[in-house]
């Protein structure tokens, strides 16, 4: 920015952040994702110890 005063960078700053977080969120909000997520099994699965060979 250059050295000159602070007043007017300050209000472009807020009014764009004003626009970046007034429009942004509803269009970014309004995607769905393609792969709804699902509940996984909450079944334990059985694990067996694992006997290495050159021991």
């Amino acid at each position: 920015m250059p050295q000159l005063n602070p007043a007017p960078w300050f209000a472009i700053l807020v009014f764009s952040w004003l626009v970046f977080l007034t429009v942004l969120p509803p269009k970014v909000l309004a995607h769905s994702s393609p792969n709804e997520p699902v509940a996984q099994n909450t079944e334990k699965l059985k694990t067996e110890p694992w006997t290495w060979s050159w021991h």
